[in-house]
């Protein structure tokens, strides 16, 4: 590879680390507005989706002008990975402002608790972007095969949260209106982790050239 062609793989690189750091901080704001009733950060959020979308403009750019010069089979996985992947984070980054506009919902109607589970489906979706992300940069196979398994753990999560808050529109009517919005926002962090776990299945692609998707067990 020339070092021309490696500067420029370097700086997509770069690019998507750029965007994968934007998209895990809006993710973590907008949920800091929900639990705070913070308006001027749920409104941040929205700033964070412009940009997340410019970047995955900007990458797919430059990924299409580097698939004309890269000779070698790793070089084009490479930037196929990090185009894919710049889609799933733009998705994250929508999100994101799913859950500050139902934020933004929330915060004009009285307080509600919010179940203890969806702290811990925060986490989790959190956790597993990052390692994701991580066994991007590192190119890490083992440990992205490890992120499925995973997303069974934030499927049970988000429907042990719909369990327990369609019991309470149940038996307090009066919260319908806020249990949706907390029902939506349990759905988009289940959703972040599904991004998480189609960026880890990229990597094992990027790494071993093996299609992971649909095998239902990595």
């Amino acid at each position: 590879m020339s070092l021309h062609l490696r500067n420029e793989i370097d700086t997509l690189k770069q690019e998507l680390l750029k965007m994968a750091g934007l998209a895990e901080s809006a993710v973590a704001r907008a949920m800091q507005a929900v639990e705070t009733r913070d308006d001027a950060l749920a409104k941040r959020v929205k700033g964070d989706d412009d940009t997340l979308d410019t970047l995955e403009i900007a990458i797919d750019e430059m990924g299409i002008q580097l698939l004309a010069k890269a000779p070698l089979a790793s070089n084009l996985r490479l930037i196929n990975a990090a185009m894919k992947i710049s889609r799933d984070l733009e998705r994250v980054g929508d999100e994101a402002t799913s859950i500050a506009r139902r934020a933004l919902h929330l915060n004009v109607e009285p307080p509600l608790s919010l179940p203890e589970e969806l702290g811990e489906l925060l986490q989790c979706a959190l956790e597993m972007l990052a390692q994701a992300l991580d066994a991007f940069v590192n190119e890490d196979p083992v440990s992205a095969r490890a992120i499925p398994p995973r997303d069974q753990h934030a499927d049970a999560l988000n429907k042990e949260i719909h369990r327990a808050l369609i019991s309470r529109m149940v038996t307090a009517p009066d919260t319908i209106t806020r249990v949706v919005h907390v029902l939506v926002i349990s759905k988009c962090l289940e959703r972040i982790a599904d991004h998480a776990t189609n960026i880890a299945e990229d990597v094992v692609y990027l790494c071993e050239a093996r299609d992971i998707r649909h095998m239902g067990k990595a």
